[in-house]
C-alpha cells in the first residue's frame, strides 16, 4: 500500500541526478515496451542536460528526498506563430506513485516554462497508452489527428543525409560559428 507522505517537490534535475534520471528512463521504456531502444548514457544525458550548449532540461519529482518522476523537454520554434513553445520529451511518474497529483504538478511546472515564453506544449503519448491519454484529456489537452509523426534514423537517415550538398554542409556549419 502507498504511504501518503509529504507533497512532491518539484526541482530543475543537477549534474548528480544523471544517475537516477537513468534509472527513471529505463522504467519508462520498461513501461512502454521499449526497453530494446534505449541507449542513453551518463555521459550522453549529462553533456545534453549540462553541457556547454544545453539540449534539454529535465525537472525532478521528489517525495521525501527520494525522486519518484520526472519530465525531459526541450525548446521548439513554430514559423507560423514565430514563437517558442517546449516539446515534452518524457513526463513519468513511477507506478507506486501515480494518482496522487506528481504528474500534474511536473506538467504544469513544464507548462508554466512554456507559457513564459509565450509559446505552447507538445508532446506525444503512444496510442495504447490509456492512463495517460486519460490523463491529458481532463488537462484539456487536445489530440492533433490531422498530424502524424515522421522520424528518420539509422540507415534511413544516413541514406537521407547522404544527399547533402557539400556546400549546404558548410552553409550549416558557417551559420553555426556566427551565432
Amino acid at each position: 500500500m502507498r504511504r501518503r507522505s509529504q507533497p512532491a517537490v518539484i526541482r530543475p534535475a543537477r549534474r548528480e541526478d544523471v544517475g537516477v534520471l537513468l534509472e527513471l528512463f529505463a522504467e519508462l521504456a520498461d513501461y512502454e515496451r521499449l526497453s530494446h531502444e534505449l541507449r542513453a548514457n551518463a555521459q550522453g544525458l549529462s553533456e545534453a542536460l549540462f553541457g556547454e550548449r544545453p539540449a534539454a532540461e529535465a525537472l525532478i519529482a521528489e517525495q521525501d528526498s527520494v525522486a519518484v518522476g520526472y519530465a525531459l523537454f526541450f525548446p521548439t520554434f513554430s514559423s507560423f506563430l514565430t514563437n517558442r513553445g517546449v516539446w515534452l520529451e518524457d513526463l513519468f511518474v513511477r507506478p507506486s506513485h501515480r494518482k496522487a497529483g506528481i504528474g500534474r504538478a511536473l506538467l504544469a511546472a513544464v507548462a508554466a516554462r512554456a507559457r513564459a515564453q509565450g509559446g505552447r506544449l507538445e508532446w506525444a503519448a503512444l496510442d495504447w497508452n490509456e492512463l495517460a491519454l486519460g490523463f491529458y484529456r481532463r488537462l484539456g489537452a487536445r489530440t492533433m489527428r490531422s498530424w502524424i509523426t515522421h522520424r528518420l534514423d539509422g540507415e534511413e537517415l544516413l541514406r537521407v543525409a547522404e544527399h547533402a550538398e557539400l556546400s549546404d554542409v558548410a552553409g550549416a556549419a558557417g551559420a553555426e560559428e556566427r551565432r
